[in-house]
């Protein structure tokens, strides 16, 4: 295969940045998509020229380190599949193909299609910590969980922070990563002490990094390679607004 690449190359996040050509032939369709992100960096390394920095670490689908636009859609064309195991087979003989970074104001660049993410950690973070029990390590089946409850908690873990929601969002939005970290321990016996403080403190925090607001385009679950639903945000919407009538209640000194 003989291929177009228009990738986004920018030195830091004071520079402009800007689109640069680079013609990829010989590539096998075999090849995942960072494969050949590989192929055309030994190439430019070859030249002399500095190479395209990008994100990867597990080239799994599960780390969500390869988050990158294609042809302006997180993680590319394939539906429920993240970069790294988007094959090359998806594309055609003389395909162009534009790679860009996240776009959102709280994804900063730091180089090239590698964006800060660190927002997310610090979402993550504000949520605090599960309590537990201290003692000897209770029986596996001491807490019976409901199927469904545990089906819909492991479908919320499954996401893996790649930020394409956020990508895909008009708005730039991290209400569907937000809710899948808040609904994952919610739908749980272990996340119910600090179930309603842990949705106050993580939304407060998604908005102070500076993500937009939900709208209910939708974009974010139809972009993201986990599928997480956007049922998830109704949830964090219920508790959220739960702990929020909570606290102006104590602090109003009621009981």
């Amino acid at each position: 295969m003989n291929i177009k690449l228009h990738v986004w190359r920018q030195k830091n996040g004071a520079d402009a940045g800007k689109i640069v050509d680079y013609d990829a032939p010989d590539i096998s369709p075999d090849m995942s998509f960072l494969e050949m992100l590989d192929v055309v960096n030994e190439r430019l390394i070859t030249k002399g020229e500095d190479p395209i920095a990008f994100d990867h670490d597990c080239r799994e689908g599960i780390c969500g380190m390869c988050g990158m636009m294609i042809n302006g859609t997180p993680h590319g064309p394939r539906k429920a599949t993240t970069a790294c195991q988007l094959h090359m087979r998806s594309f055609k003989d003389g395909d162009e193909i534009w790679i860009e970074p996240w776009r959102a104001s709280a994804f900063p660049v730091v180089k090239d299609l590698v964006v800060n993410r660190g927002a997310f950690d610090r979402i993550i973070a504000a949520g605090g910590f599960v309590s537990v029990p201290a003692g000897s390590p209770p029986d596996g089946n001491a807490i019976p969980v409901p199927k469904m409850n545990a089906d819909l908690a492991m479908d919320a873990a499954a996401c893996i922070g790649c930020g394409a929601c956020v990508a895909a969002c008009p708005n730039g939005s991290a209400m569907l990563f937000t809710s899948a970290k808040v609904a994952h321990l919610a739908r749980l016996p272990q996340g119910q002490p600090e179930r309603d403080t842990r949705a106050l403190r993580m939304v407060n925090q998604m908005d102070a990094e500076g993500f937009g607001g939900c709208t209910n385009v939708g974009e974010c679950e139809a972009a993201c390679p986990k599928e997480i639903t956007l049922e998830n945000i109704a949830l964090m919407n219920r508790d959220y607004i739960k702990a929020t009538a909570v606290y102006r209640k104590e602090r109003a000194g009621g009981d």
